[in-house]
């Protein structure tokens, strides 16, 4: 296919913006060792959208062949009914300890930032436990050796991962969030939707 064609660095941007049926169709023209590489690129939830409507055997393959730590991801979304906020949610996200300075927040930024869905608003976790959030622009105005615990904010939105993914959408466009930390029924943090996912739930809720 010309989707060879596209440099590697930029594929999976690529093919993240495709329509759901045009990329299940096209990754099923590729390579096993090419389909793992961009499912490995994608976000945890833009993957998985991608893998529930490919034919079981092709699957079993690629999860075979996956980084162990993307299968595991993948894996935890499928088990999610379908129209819940676990469903659209990713699990990547970026996350600090209470003790941490805003000067090692930043570090951490750096290391994992490039590969999470967003790194405007973070998360404050400890044991699991969701126990704030902090954005990247309230560190900007602080000292390095602030705490993060000193800085965050515990007032926080969360859904629960069996929420209705049309409620939570609403949620992330009444608050103009980018977005929304989803929490089981003990409040450990495992994942987020991000307001490009809550755009889809809407597009399609227009459509119907």
């Amino acid at each position: 296919p010309i989707f060879r064609l596209i440099p590697k660095d930029i594929a999976a941007e690529v093919f993240a913006e495709l329509d759901l049926t045009v990329a299940t169709e096209l990754l099923q023209y590729l390579t096993e060792k090419e389909a793992v590489t961009i499912l490995n690129e994608l976000a945890a939830d833009d993957a998985t959208d991608i893998i529930e409507e490919m034919p079981a055997n092709v699957v079993s393959r690629i999860l075979k062949a996956t980084d162990p730590a993307r299968r595991k991801q993948i894996n935890e979304l499928l088990h999610y009914p379908e129209d819940s906020a676990g469903s659209i949610m990713t699990t990547e996200f970026v996350y600090f300890r209470l003790d941490d300075t805003v000067k090692s927040a930043f570090e951490r930024i750096r290391s994992v930032g490039v590969v999470k869905e967003t790194v405007y608003t973070c998360y404050v976790v400890e044991k699991h436990k969701l126990l704030g959030i902090v954005t990247a622009k309230e560190l900007l105005t602080q000292d390095d050796s602030i705490t993060i615990s000193d800085v965050m904010e515990t007032n926080i939105i969360t859904v629960n991962t069996h929420a209705d993914k049309e409620e939570v959408a609403n949620l992330l466009n009444k608050y103009d969030f980018l977005a929304l930390p989803v929490v089981d029924v003990e409040n450990c943090m495992v994942g987020i939707v991000t307001i490009d996912d809550a755009m889809d739930v809407i597009l399609e809720e227009a459509e119907e």
